[in-house]
Parts: C-alpha cells; structure tokens; sequence
C-alpha cells in the first residue's frame, strides 16, 4: 500500500504502519483510522481495497504530508534565518534552537565528535 507517495510495510499493525509518512504520528494515525472506521489492530497485508483507499483520501483531503510539509518546515526555517533571528542563527550554526545546553549533551545536532578529544592525553613515555 502506497500513501502520499510512501510505500508502507506490509506486516505491520496499519496505526503504526501510518507514521512512516512524515507529518503523520501516533495521535493523528488513530484519528485517520477511526474515521475511516478500521479497526488499529488489523495488518496492512489484512485491509481490503476499500479501506485503503478511504484512508489515502482522508490523508490526502485533511493532512499535509511529506513534500508540501517538508517544504513548509524548510521555508519556516529559511525566513527564521533571513530575518536573522535568534532561532535562524541557531539553526545555521547547526546547535540547539530551543535551548537546552550546550556544553555537554548536544551530540546530535554537532555529530560525534568524542572520539577526537585527544588534546590532554599524555604521549607514551620517554626512554632514558
């Protein structure tokens, strides 16, 4: 099953099998699924053409998912740095936006870099 352009794993129950599309969570997949009226315990492998394709219109109709919401989200992103603002500078320096702390725990926005912390190592001893 393909929705909004997302091939969508057969063997999963369809509540999680729905949060594969970006912009589509766990909340948003239950109200997808309870107005199409299928159950979330059923398989993707188990829905019937019918269901299916009432669930791509709803998500198409009522959500905005994947490339125009990928899109929103980068264009929110460029005004915020084009007005030079607080959160724009952080988000080009590529740290924290939201402020959490950055002296320690930012590793996913700054990569790993633990493994070039070689500055205060001594080197091997010296023959005498």
């Amino acid at each position: 099953m393909r929705v909004a352009g997302v091939t969508i794993p057969k063997e999963k129950r369809v509540v999680i099998a729905l949060t594969y599309v970006f912009g589509i969570g766990p909340t948003t997949s239950k109200k997808i699924l309870e107005q199409a009226q299928v159950p979330e315990h059923t398989n993707v492998k188990d829905l019937t053409q019918d269901q299916e394709d009432k669930i791509r219109n709803l998500i198409e109709k009522a959500h905005k998912t994947e490339g125009d919401l990928r899109r929103e989200v980068s264009s929110n992103i460029k005004r915020l740095k084009d007005i030079k603002a607080y959160r724009g500078t952080r988000h080009a320096k590529r740290l924290p936006a939201r402020g959490q702390r950055t002296k320690t725990n930012n590793r996913t926005l700054r990569g790993n870099k633990r493994a070039l912390a070689v500055s205060g190592k001594k080197g091997p001893a010296q023959k005498t």
